[in-house]
């Protein structure tokens, strides 16, 4: 479904509250945010009776509000519709949803919990697990990459680093699956009423699993992420249940959701490329850093995060005032052509590519994103130098949401039988 750029001539930046716009091709839509990046100030992009947001487009209005966060607010909440407040009641506030010393009181505890043996152990499973699910793939041979690839290694790794018991990981990954599948896509009323509930069950059920992983690592300690969260540090300061909940939750859904999600983009632009594809074999080494950040400034896999303003500013020709919602388009800042030539193109020799892919900076820089290089680095050098080639088969079968690039399912084939 495309939807006509004429439709919104008159008021540009609608578009984008339009369910049928993130229902079409990655193309038009790219298309209808380089229009909007042409223009003079942020546009406003009415929601509904007394709703709306700010657009921000271009890169360097991204950054800047990312790096205002006395000026863009993340409370209550980033993310489209904000979480009501008994949800926040319930469920503890994830830190993408806090400012100020609140989030910086929990940043540093999570901060120092990642100690450098810890990241070091971290890695180096990473390295196992990549291998050991291409080995499974070689022996395997499924057509589904999603599934069979890309989910795996997130959320493998993030389990081994936290600690989670081998017996909790398939109901893991189920809720993660219906907490996360509806976000950002549009639906019916029906399915509006009754999925909330399913996504909110399926993320109680998991807090209420790693609490009770929490109490037990309160009792008796072990080497892993749980421990170091829930065991008080220097400064006398842990995670209680429903921090280590949130936490969790957050780290499930983003750090497994948007790695998946460029892994699979990323086989995907190595098939529709091949010759990035030959360049990255002729020195994986040398080229895999590069590859990776491209991969994630193409696919760009969170979309867009809200803010709200909550001091008067000015920011690209427009003044913004208490109570104004802005919505930071990182998809759109990661094709801006004042500061990516050639923005379309995949190119994995692009430098400097400072890309928004792990949000714009400020305190609110993803604190996954090295270990999310690690991970796609080292799958394709697994997937890529194995005597035995993958392609993509095909489109991804693409959720179209408003919120992340999510890939439902990816087919996939051999170059060699």
């Amino acid at each position: 479904m495309t939807v006509p750029a004429q439709r919104y001539e008159d008021r540009p930046g609608a578009e984008l509250a339009d369910p049928a716009f993130w229902q079409s091709p990655p193309q038009a839509r790219l298309a209808a945010f380089a229009r909007l990046r042409a223009l003079d100030s942020p546009v406003y992009v009415p929601e509904g009776r007394d709703r709306g947001h700010w657009a921000l487009v271009r890169h360097a209005d991204v950054q800047e509000a990312s790096r205002l966060p006395k000026v863009f607010a993340s409370a209550p909440g980033v993310t489209t519709p904000e979480p009501p407040r008994w949800v926040r009641a319930l469920f503890g506030d994830s830190m993408v949803n806090l400012d100020g010393p609140d989030h910086a009181r929990l940043r540093k505890v999570v901060q120092r919990a990642f100690t450098p043996r810890l990241l070091a152990a971290a890695e180096e499973d990473i390295h196992a697990v990549a291998a050991r699910i291409v080995d499974d793939v070689l022996d395997e041979r499924p057509d589904e990459f999603v599934s069979a690839v890309a989910s795996r290694l997130p959320l493998e790794v993030i389990c081994n680093m936290m600690g989670i018991p081998q017996a909790y990981r398939a109901e893991i990954a189920d809720r993660v699956n219906h907490a996360s599948e509806h976000i950002g896509v549009e639906r019916g009323l029906a399915a509006r009423l009754r999925m909330p509930g399913r996504g909110l069950r399926a993320l109680a059920r998991m807090q209420r699993m790693v609490a009770g992983i929490g109490r037990e690592r309160r009792r008796h300690p072990t080497d892993d992420l749980i421990s170091a969260l829930v065991c008080a540090n220097v400064d006398g300061q842990a995670l209680g249940a429903r921090q280590l909940g949130a936490f969790f939750s957050l780290l499930m859904v983003a750090g497994v959701e948007t790695t998946r999600n460029a892994i699979t983009h990323g086989l995907t632009l190595l098939t529709d490329f091949p010759d990035q594809r030959d360049l990255l074999l002729s020195d994986f080494e040398a080229y895999a850093d590069g590859a990776v950040d491209e991969m994630i400034r193409h696919s760009t896999p969170i979309i867009q995060f809200r803010r709200t303003v909550v001091a008067e500013h000015d920011l690209g020709g427009h003044l913004f005032t208490p109570g104004d919602k802005v919505v930071l388009y990182y998809a759109s800042a990661n094709r801006d052509e004042a500061v990516f030539p050639d923005p379309d193109a995949f190119d994995i020799t692009r430098s400097p590519n400072p890309h928004l892919g792990f949000g714009g900076g400020g305190p609110h820089f993803c604190l996954g994103a090295h270990l999310a290089r690690v991970e796609m680095r080292s799958l394709f050098r697994e997937l890529l130098t194995r005597p035995v080639g993958l392609r993509a088969v095909g489109l991804p079968d693409l959720a179209g949401s408003n919120f992340d690039n999510r890939v439902r399912s990816l087919r996939f084939a051999f170059e060699q039988p």
